[in-house]
């Protein structure tokens, strides 16, 4: 039987972190980890505070999605307060942290879809939403949410079977959650570091990343582009080549792989 618990006490046993992580609260349930972590932001929490919950039942992705995360799955949220310029690395910090901690904790090769999906074996197995509250030119905070299909039986979810994947799934054995959270702490923690050192995460990311050079579907509100994933830029953005040769740069959207 796998040890599986995420008590703040059994999370922070041998941590090593220097703040991301020091600080949590673990929740049997809630509507959202990001709602509680932004919340407890508001109040003046450390940075690095860890707000985790055992199940969410109202868990969100991008573009106001739903993210399902019944117990067996992680759902954690970290508080940050970074310069503005930090903003569109946080994404990178997040999707680069849980594809090193996959790999750390399993030995399984993990992936990056544009702008952040994580995917294992060409299934998604990780969902991360970034939000911040900016004032000015200060950001008052950050909020990284990140969910993760540890110990689930996606076939147990029609609604999401044809497209994600679980790491138990995939080793045909129940991973440590502690395990898998505390690897991910660290990585965070050693990546965010990095931005402050003019270490380039996104060139980490960058090459992660399977959307590149791969024909794809991006969609963006009502609009529809394709061409081919060409690159991305310093802040994130999607550097698609469109079919008459101009080059689109896009912020947001939903990307599907073409064949």
């Amino acid at each position: 039987m796998v040890e599986d618990s995420l008590s703040p006490a059994a999370i922070t046993d041998g941590l090593g972190t220097r703040f991301i992580g020091q600080e949590i609260t673990c929740y049997p349930s809630l509507p959202s980890t990001n709602d509680m972590a932004k919340q407890k932001a508001q109040e003046g929490a450390k940075e690095g505070t860890v707000i985790v919950a055992e199940e969410q039942t109202a868990g969100r992705g991008r573009i106001k999605r739903r993210w399902l995360s019944p117990r067996g799955s992680i759902a954690l949220s970290i508080i940050l307060y970074p310069p503005l310029d930090y903003l569109p690395c946080l994404i990178m910090v997040a999707s680069l942290a849980v594809t090193r901690s996959i790999e750390q904790v399993t030995g399984l090769k993990a992936k990056i879809k544009w702008p952040n999906d994580v995917l294992v074996n060409d299934k998604k197995i990780c969902g991360i939403l970034v939000e911040s509250d900016v004032r000015g030119n200060k950001v008052d905070y950050a909020v990284i949410g990140i969910g993760i299909n540890v110990n689930l039986e996606v076939s147990d979810f029609p609604r999401i079977a044809p497209m994600a994947t679980s790491l138990s799934r995939e080793l045909g054995r129940d991973v440590s959650r502690r395990d898998m959270v505390q690897g991910l702490l660290a990585q965070a923690e050693k990546l965010y570091l990095a931005l402050a050192a003019g270490d380039s995460v996104f060139r980490q990311w960058r090459d992660n990343l399977v959307t590149l050079g791969k024909k794809v579907q991006v969609s963006s509100g009502e609009a529809t582009c394709r061409g081919i994933a060409e690159s991305v830029a310093a802040d994130g953005s999607l550097l698609l080549r469109q079919p008459d040769g101009s080059l689109l740069k896009i912020v947001a959207g939903d990307v599907t792989l073409r064949r």
